[in-house]
């Protein structure tokens, strides 16, 4: 049975007729298919879809991303993937469900890969625990990532999340901290890394695997700090702000390939990427070889070099300064009066002592 959203009544109307025409002998003095009123009634299917999907405004956008039909991370890692081997527990606590983690081969190159999984049915997204992980799950993806750099393997990631675990027990564990620490993993690994936003790119529970290289979304996935609901809850104190809050915060790829937070957009099958999944698959495996290709010939300092501008660029070209050079270090240019007074600072106790040894000697020379 397929799912539609609020703003897809129109579609729904028209499928379940379609549907009719299609399989005619359940209805009365019908014996034969119609193909010419299905063919017709097809095209105008699709340029329904196509008006609609091609207007959608942030919180549709929102909802489109959240779809229970749209592929998820494990979709994606059993079609697109060979010989996968997943890796279990972060050695510290306990296994995380709400993220698959392995190595595979894509294409007979090795790969890291990593997916926060929602779950396809109400059990499966309980045991997953709805994708939001806990932090034995990003200790157990920074146990993979460094093993993965040891190996100088790739690493692939599949973002798909609302946000982090908000519960008593993730935060008694050091949920923070766990996600602080998967970014600085994701900052000092010297492979490739590549992030693909599937669904939901939610707050710190998806920037810490999304510091990567390259940053990817699905046309119809999201991005952002917060929720919308969450946003229209503090800022309003109205929950149903949801569409002024989703446009406020630019939360579309559109949007974010604007403002060059991403990389790259994979466009998704006309309806969203739960109507054509084999299409959405070639599209995600093509981006991935393209990514995989482009430091193909860099060594790992030119890809650690590569991913530290990538993040010092973002909001420098449409920030309070038109204009910056990026630095190739991460350490504030200071000029000579600057590294003056912080060398002094630096050894000020043994100049201070230097000083009354001086003194001292003074006293003594002229008594």
């Amino acid at each position: 049975m397929k799912n539609y959203l609020n703003f897809e009544s129109e579609i729904k109307n028209l499928e379940i007729e379609l549907d009719k025409l299609k399989d005619p002998y359940n209805q009365e003095g019908l014996s034969e298919v119609d193909t010419q009123n299905i063919s017709k009634l097809q095209n105008e299917i699709d340029s329904r879809l196509k008006d609609i999907y091609s207007n959608l405004d942030s919180w549709q956008t929102t909802l489109v991303a959240r779809h229970e039909d749209r592929p998820k991370a494990k979709h994606f890692i059993d079609n697109l993937f060979e010989d996968f081997i997943s890796l279990s527990g972060d050695r510290f606590y306990a296994e995380d469900q709400s993220v698959i983690c392995g190595f595979a081969k894509f294409e007979n190159k090795s790969v890291l890969v990593i997916g926060q999984e929602k779950g396809e049915d109400l059990e499966t997204r309980i045991e997953r625990n709805f994708g939001m992980m806990r932090p034995e799950g990003y200790r157990k993806t920074i146990r993979l990532m460094k093993l993965a750099n040891k190996f100088r393997i790739p690493v692939i990631s599949f973002i798909d999340t609302p946000g982090a675990y908000p519960g008593v027990g993730a935060e008694e564990r050091g949920q923070a901290e766990a996600i602080a620490r998967s970014i600085e993993c994701c900052m000092e690994l010297t492979v490739p890394t590549i992030s693909i936003i599937i669904g939901e790119g939610g707050s710190g529970g998806a920037i810490a695997l999304a510091s990567s290289n390259k940053v990817i979304m699905l046309e119809n996935a999201i991005y952002s700090v917060i929720s919308p609901e969450g946003c229209a809850t503090i800022l309003w104190r109205d929950p149903k702000k949801t569409l002024e809050a989703s446009k406020a915060m630019k939360l579309s790829a559109k949007d974010l390939y604007d403002l060059k937070v991403i990389d790259e957009i994979i466009s998704e099958p006309l309806g969203g990427a739960h109507r054509d999944k084999d299409l959405i698959l070639d599209n995600v495996r093509s981006s991935i070889r393209k990514n995989l290709d482009f430091f193909l010939d860099m060594d790992k300092e030119e890809i650690l070099l590569q991913r530290k501008n990538k993040f010092l660029s973002i909001g420098r070209s449409k920030g309070f300064i038109s204009k910056s050079k990026i630095s190739d270090k991460l350490v504030m240019d200071t000029n000579i009066l600057d590294n003056f007074i912080n060398k002094f600072l630096n050894y000020k106790n043994y100049i201070i002592i230097i000083l009354i040894a001086l003194i001292l000697a003074t006293l003594f020379y002229f008594l």
